[in-house]
């Protein structure tokens, strides 16, 4: 698969259906982990200023343009026209459609939620059981609030090895799921993971989502912000302003 460098990031130029094509095809793998992240501004920005962070991005597998701007400065960088996108690829609209794609009778593909507290596990799973009721939740964990006890890591890798999950969905929020699943990737079991931030919240109806148009104008930051602005305004302000400082940039340093 393709993959152009934004800022430092290498984010494969695809669809809804090439990454789906991708993660089913990783997920029959039974002796390997691989890692998937939905990125947006946030992410891309925090992967270049911050060493940390940037090195565990580097333990991902398939890096998706969550976002926009990302497509723009994505697209910018392709002389052809066929292979440029029309579309992001948004963290929460991968899970649904990996969900549909594995939503028939005797498919090989499990799924494990992992993140977020019980009550959103549950509206998850009663949710999707309705959408897509031949599509297998496996399982599904929410993790203790705070700091995790020493044996978490162990208890988590043997719920997911009961399950039996080959897609394992991680709603740790950023940056927190990112540097988990970079951490413990060769201790995992396999499957593929999913550093899928808000999506739990959205799908169980916590957390509205923005417009599609607004979505469209890569303005869904501006409504999230409005709607959270005490949580979410010096983040979406430090790290917008730092991806477009850093396009900027590399743009002029050619």
């Amino acid at each position: 698969m393709l993959t152009v460098p934004l800022i430092g990031l290498p984010v494969a130029a695809t669809t809804y259906a090439g990454a789906v094509d991708w993660i089913l095809e990783h997920a029959k793998q039974s002796n390997r982990t691989f890692a998937v992240e939905a990125a947006n501004t946030h992410v891309a920005a925090l992967a270049r200023s911050n060493k940390e962070f940037g090195e565990a991005m580097e333990r991902f597998d398939l890096i998706c343009p969550d976002g926009m701007p990302l497509v723009w400065l994505l697209n910018s960088k392709l002389d052809d026209p066929q292979q440029k996108l029309t579309d992001r690829v948004y963290g929460p609209t991968l899970m649904l459609e990996t969900l549909k794609a594995t939503n028939q009778p005797d498919s090989p593909y499990r799924h494990f939620l992992l993140g977020g507290q019980q009550s959103t596990l549950d509206k998850l799973r009663s949710h999707f059981s309705e959408e897509f009721p031949n599509a297998s939740i496996a399982g599904v964990h929410s993790p203790p609030f705070g700091e995790w006890p020493e044996d978490e890591f162990e208890n988590i890798c043997r719920k997911i090895k009961e399950s039996r999950a080959n897609l394992i969905w991680v709603g740790l929020g950023c940056p927190k799921q990112e540097l988990w699943i970079a951490k413990y990737k060769d201790l995992l079991p396999p499957g593929v993971y999913f550093g899928i931030g808000a999506a739990f919240a959205f799908h169980a109806g916590e957390v509205r989502q923005a417009p599609s148009f607004l979505q469209k104008l890569g303005l869904e930051w501006a409504y999230r912000v409005a709607m959270e602005p005490r949580r979410l305004f010096r983040r979406y302000f430090t790290y917008n302003s730092l991806f477009l400082f850093y396009s900027l940039r590399d743009h002029m340093r050619g």
